[in-house]
């Protein structure tokens, strides 16, 4: 989606949280132009209580950053900011190094719809620390609801066990960027349709729907209602069967369905939205197969979510389609993916070597890993993924056979006999995007292809296995070294 479609191109730069404009204030009063960062994007456990997350929101991120810029009618908002103690939060100079501003950062990440893992990166950011620090926030805003709308698509698609799902989740979502986003990102994690006009204009996804029990409601009768719509829409014809008694909804779409064939038409499909849709259906297919129309199709609707679509065809629902909204665009039941991002690595210029860095925390859970790091995904003969190696690209310890795992240090994987390939790759040097982005059916195909791949256990809803993380065994070493430092002891 273009940044231009959802809002200006010169607000993107206040798309973030106050303290990274006060940190850069601190930054540039501190003769720390020229300091540089590398930070990484990253999450701490599999959303869904799942064995894998998708990633998305990167096709989006090179814009950003070509994008970031501070118009005048934002400087003159920020120069009318107060500090709490008394006058203007931001200094003349300051707000004129703004003026002039642009990125310089390179960005590289794992491609969007391939898998990603507790606390490896899958965003990495280096250049000016000041530059790093104003992106943050606007940076997670993309990646964080995104992944986990992709993530949750994708567990409902696998329940679906590959009958069509679509986003019907715009009217219960955070606003209407938010809809934007969740179709988006359901459509990589393998949705194929969106009830959302915009979104199909925007990123070219399949829109579909048809009616809603308001056009029954508005006619006499709901045989009336059906002829009418069967009318209007020959082609797109879908009938609600619920809106007043299922069993009487499909007596008059059976008739109707007999009626448009007549005139050489042919009734879709029926929708059910409420009651208990594995008898239902059951009941609907039934009748339609005696009344000779094996053809019409049978969707259902309702706060549906992978739980509840496994159990329907655990029951034998003969459901062709499924129409998921609220708890799609929500997520329920996990409303944030808690992805974050933290310093690695700094040095004072271009010219000096990265020194790496730490957070300790008053939480061991919450220990960062430090260094310029990049993700080796080790694949076997058939490119099933194995596991996951963080490195860092600034040391080499020679053997990458084995790794230390990322939370347990005395847990060593083996990866012989596997291949590794690179996940971080390059979308964003010096500012500027290094090609055109990808569609989101490159996405898309990714993530089915990924999905493919990965093992049936991982992937499982209940008590998957954790798929291995690990470091690479020097940088287990600088991470416990630095510890050690911090500690002093």
């Amino acid at each position: 989606m273009a940044l231009t479609d959802r809002t200006m191109p010169t607000d993107v730069a206040l798309n973030c949280d106050l303290y990274e404009l006060t940190m850069s204030q601190g930054f540039w009063e501190s003769g720390l132009l020229d300091a540089q960062g590398c930070f990484n994007v990253f999450f701490r456990e599999n959303p869904f209580d799942g064995g894998y997350a998708i990633a998305a929101g990167i096709g989006q991120i090179a814009e950003l950053v070509e994008n970031f810029r501070f118009d005048e009618e934002s400087l003159t908002y920020l120069a009318s900011i107060v500090a709490p103690g008394g006058g203007p939060m931001f200094k003349p100079g300051f707000l004129d190094y703004l003026r002039t501003f642009r990125m310089h950062v390179d960005v590289s990440a794992i491609p969007e719809g391939d898998l990603v893992f507790p606390r490896e990166p899958m965003v990495r950011v280096q250049g000016p620390i000041i530059e790093c620090q104003l992106i943050e926030t606007a940076l997670l805003n993309l990646v964080n609801f995104q992944t986990l709308v992709a993530t949750k698509a994708s567990r409902v698609v696998r329940a679906a066990e590959g009958h069509p799902v679509s986003d019907f989740g715009l009217r219960r979502a955070q606003g209407h960027d938010g809809g934007l986003a969740v179709a988006r990102a359901s459509y990589i994690g393998g949705c194929t349709s969106t009830s959302n006009v915009l979104a199909g204009k925007i990123y070219g996804i399949p829109v579909f729907g048809t009616h809603a029990h308001s056009w029954v409601m508005a006619f006499p009768t709901e045989l009336e209602a059906f002829r009418a719509f069967a009318k209007s829409s020959p082609k797109n014809c879908c009938l609600l069967l619920d809106t007043y008694d299922v069993h009487q909804g499909i007596r008059n779409a059976i008739t109707v369905a007999g009626e448009m064939e007549r005139d050489g038409e042919r009734l879709s499909a029926i929708r059910i939205d409420s009651g208990d849709l594995a008898r239902l259906s059951k009941e609907t297919r039934a009748a339609f197969d005696e009344a000779g129309f094996p053809y019409v199709k049978i969707a259902v609707s309702n706060d549906l979510e992978e739980y509840t679509i496994q159990s329907l065809f655990a029951q034998g629902a003969p459901i062709d389609s499924f129409g998921v909204g609220t708890k799609l665009a929500t997520c329920d039941p996990q409303p944030s993916l808690g992805g974050v991002y933290k310093l690695s690595a700094t040095r004072s210029s271009n010219d000096e070597p990265w020194r790496p860095v730490m957070k300790l925390s008053e939480q061991v859970f919450k220990r960062t890993i430090p260094g310029i790091q990049q993700v080796l995904r080790f694949e076997d003969a058939s490119q099933c993924p194995v596991g996951d190696m963080i490195v860092d690209e600034t040391c080499d310890d020679g053997d990458r056979r084995a790794m230390v795992d990322i939370v347990d240090p005395v847990t060593v994987h083996r990866l012989a006999n596997a291949t590794p390939r690179e996940l971080l790759v390059p979308i964003v040097v010096d500012g500027k995007a290094v090609s055109q982005p990808e569609s989101i059916e490159v996405a898309k195909t990714r993530c089915k292809d990924a999905l493919m791949r990965l093992d049936p256990a991982t992937k499982r809803f209940l008590n998957p296995q954790t798929y291995p993380v690990g470091l690479q065994r020097s940088l287990s070493d600088l991470r416990q070294r630095l510890v050690r430092e911090e500690l002093d002891f």
